[in-house]
């Protein structure tokens, strides 16, 4: 039954039909083979159980603040203020655009709208100032995976409601390797402006002084240190933090900047019901094949082979690590996530592993899969916005995908990277 499923689901992937729909049909095949149509009528009642969890409420709100966030152009103002402090070194651009991805990773939480955001300035201003353009395009999407990593995270919202785990500690859990993340990524980028005499150049000329840049991008800054400080300090709870965020954003926009009208907000609360919902019928459907795999026996059948290979708990971290790897260069990270998480969450669980540790490597594994070719998502849209071949791009951001795994392999085998702010916080 089980290799049934997996046909039935490669062919209606294949065939272009959308996930959610892939996924219910497999589900509702396999709960008709094994268990006839009677149980049918139980249907309607584990679509509304897979998404009716509180937490998940914070993924729209989210999404909408950093939406406004965009929509009010507060851009110029993170890349004035990245150029500030690295506009004067060697391969400059190339450092900006990574400090800007890392700043945007506290409004947005999404790789593919960082992406989008950024690359629509910094990789024109690259290409002005004697950049290869697929490198530009190369280093704005392997940066833009940072988004998800620092929190707010909505892959980590995701992940904490399905398998119970605290958002909060895997907000804190999520700090310190996104910010290894952009360390290494820009030591990297220093290596190559020293190999290849890449430009000392700042964006523009009127770029101002680093107190002036800090006092001007102040603001959106603020934000995050809002959401993070307000979750960690037990103020709120995920929740509320993104509905404050969405609040922050707005006072922002319609009071402050002045920029954001009525068919503004209109339009992204359009875009904010298209995303969040596109996400919440794969969960509903999810719930029901994850259901029929559960009375089937499979994730422990699953557990009893991985379990056969080794019980080592770095063994297993291996074994994961690179499966999600080779799944996530085919398939969409939150279909892998809502599909294998509730499966290998509680093997490794069971193995002694950190919930929050755990939660962290899967996150940074399917953020990665964003950058990785033939499906990265994140390398259509810097190939689209760079108006550049996307098989330029996929081969120049080889060298950058390497470094993000090797730092990835520091995260899976030593855990206290993830976890040291979750415990000095109490959220461990």
């Amino acid at each position: 039954m089980l290799w049934l499923m997996v046909g039935l689901f490669a062919i209606l992937v294949a065939l272009g039909t959308p996930l959610a729909f892939a996924i219910g049909i497999t589900g509702l095949f396999a709960l008709v083979q094994s268990d006839g149509p009677s149980l049918i009528r139980l249907v309607p009642m584990r679509l509304f159980s897979g998404i009716d969890m509180f937490s998940l409420m914070a993924m729209p709100f989210f999404i909408l603040a950093g939406d406004i966030m965009n929509r009010i152009k507060i851009t110029d103002r993170l890349v004035d203020l990245a150029n500030a402090v690295v506009g004067g070194v060697r391969g400059a651009l190339a450092h900006v655009n990574v400090l800007v991805s890392v700043f945007f990773a506290g409004l947005t939480g999404a790789a593919v709208a960082d992406t989008a955001a950024i690359g629509r300035m910094m990789i024109p201003a690259m290409a002005s100032q004697g950049y290869n353009r697929a490198f530009a395009a190369a280093v704005t999407a392997s940066s833009s995976v940072i988004g998800p990593i620092i929190p707010p995270s909505i892959i980590m919202v995701i992940y904490g409601s399905l398998m119970q785990v605290s958002i909060a500690g895997l907000f804190a859990a999520g700090l310190i390797p996104g910010i290894l993340m952009a360390l290494s990524l820009m030591g990297y980028i220093a290596f190559r402006a020293r190999r290849d005499d890449l430009p000392v150049a700042n964006l523009r000329g009127d770029v101002p002084p680093l107190s002036v840049a800090l006092r001007r991008a102040i603001i959106p800054l603020m934000m995050p240190v809002i959401i993070l400080g307000g979750i960690l300090g037990g103020v709120f709870t995920p929740t509320e933090a993104a509905a404050v965020a969405v609040l922050y954003a707005l006072l922002v926009g319609l009071f402050l900047y002045r920029n954001l009208g009525l068919r503004d907000l209109v339009t992204m609360l359009y875009d904010m019901v298209r995303a969040s919902g596109s996400v919440f019928i794969i969960l509903a459907a999810a719930s029901i094949l994850g259901w029929v795999l559960a009375r089937q026996g499979v994730p422990q059948q699953l557990a009893d082979f991985l379990l056969g290979i080794s019980d080592d708990p770095l063994i297993f971290l291996f074994i994961v690590t690179l499966a999600l790897l080779i799944i996530g260069m085919f398939m969409e990270m939150t279909a892998i996530l809502i599909i294998l998480g509730p499966i290998l969450h509680p093997i490794a669980v069971s193995l002694g592993i950190d919930p929050l540790h755990f939660g962290i490597v899967m996150v940074v594994n399917l953020n990665i899969a964003l950058a990785t070719p033939p499906l990265g998502a994140c390398l259509f849209v810097a190939s689209s916005v760079g108006k550049v071949r996307f098989e330029d791009v996929a081969w120049r951001i080889l060298p950058f995908i390497l470094v993000e795994i090797a730092v990835l392999a520091a995260i899976v085998y030593v855990p206290a990277i993830s976890l040291t702010l979750p415990r000095l916080l109490g959220l461990g």
